[in-house]
């Protein structure tokens, strides 16, 4: 087990003025990594990375993810490989289903979406690698990378997790990632070699422990619902947590009733030297990068305070 490599969520709602000095800041306080998102009505992935790699110079910049039924994975490899070129080594990618509700809005939900998103991933990596597919469909040898970039899956279910095992250089786990979950999510891919493991959680760190919790308390409203319900089942808590959210009449009063305990497992929340055991443990889990999604008003000073675990 090594430590894990410790990034940081850009906001997907974040200011259009202040993305650049969030990228910037980001990567003068030592984080290893920087991860944009794909959500439905906010800003674009690749254009957010084309932008953040742009403005900076060391930090790695991940992509997480990119829904592939919205794009043509030819027209996809030509974004992903000018990244690639004009970025050498600095950009992952996550594809993955999407979210299904989002999908079906925007009318590119695929009638077999796993068989789909193995084709995808595996129709990119051939074009990125300079191949020929659907007979005569390639990139052009100016427009080929020199390397592969690392192409990951964001999945949660039991099948998408071991096909990312099959045909992906890693995997992409949202919210919230204890370390029984990665273990179990490991467990389902079972890769063949190595293969990365990227955990999304909500961050807050202060010298009060208590006041951590609550700073990232807000920011596990969502996991009540059913869609979230994998992440929490290997936990101790799991029956208990769902009985909570059945007897709330909402997310707001679920997440005001959970115990501080439970938060604490469900967030990267509490002092310096708490986080930092924490990110350990989910190494010890696979976890082999931590990305934090900062929790409370102001972004860019939770930045600062994420910080003190480097």
């Amino acid at each position: 087990m090594t430590s894990p490599q410790i990034g940081v969520v850009l906001p997907r709602d974040l200011p259009a003025a202040q993305v650049l000095p969030y990228a910037r800041a980001a990567e003068r306080l030592g984080f290893d990594e920087l991860w944009v998102v794909e959500d439905l009505g906010f800003r674009g992935g690749l254009v957010q990375a084309a932008a953040v790699l742009g403005a900076t110079e060391r930090i790695r910049v991940g992509i997480g993810i990119l829904p592939a039924a919205v794009r043509n994975p030819a027209f996809a490899a030509m974004e992903i490989a000018t990244l690639e070129q004009l970025h050498p080594g600095r950009t992952d990618v996550g594809v993955g289903h999407g979210m299904p509700g989002w999908m079906r809005q925007a009318g590119a939900w695929p009638e077999r979406p796993l068989t789909f998103l193995a084709e995808y991933v595996t129709t990119l990596r051939t074009l990125l690698g300079g191949g020929t597919v659907a007979g005569d469909l390639r990139l052009d040898p100016s427009a080929v990378p020199d390397a592969v970039p690392p192409l990951l899956l964001g999945v949660r279910g039991p099948r998408s997790l071991a096909a990312s095992g099959r045909v992906a250089d890693g995997t992409v786990l949202a919210e919230p990632v204890a370390p029984q979950y990665a273990a179990a999510a490991l467990d389902a891919v079972a890769p063949r070699g190595e293969h990365r493991l990227v955990a999304y959680n909500i961050g807050a760190v202060d010298d009060d422990e208590a006041a951590a919790l609550r700073t990232a308390r807000p920011g596990l409203e969502w996991i009540g619902e059913p869609d979230w319900a994998p992440r929490v089942a290997p936990l101790p808590f799991a029956e208990e947590f769902a009985a909570l959210r059945a007897s709330s009449a909402s997310r707001a009063e679920f997440v005001e009733r959970l115990p501080d305990e439970w938060v604490a497992g469900l967030a990267l929340a509490g002092t310096p030297a708490q986080v930092r055991a924490r990110i350990d443990e989910l190494g010890r889990a696979g976890v082999t990068s931590s990305v934090f999604i900062p929790a409370g008003p102001d972004p860019l000073a939770a930045l600062d305070a994420l910080a003190r675990v480097l």
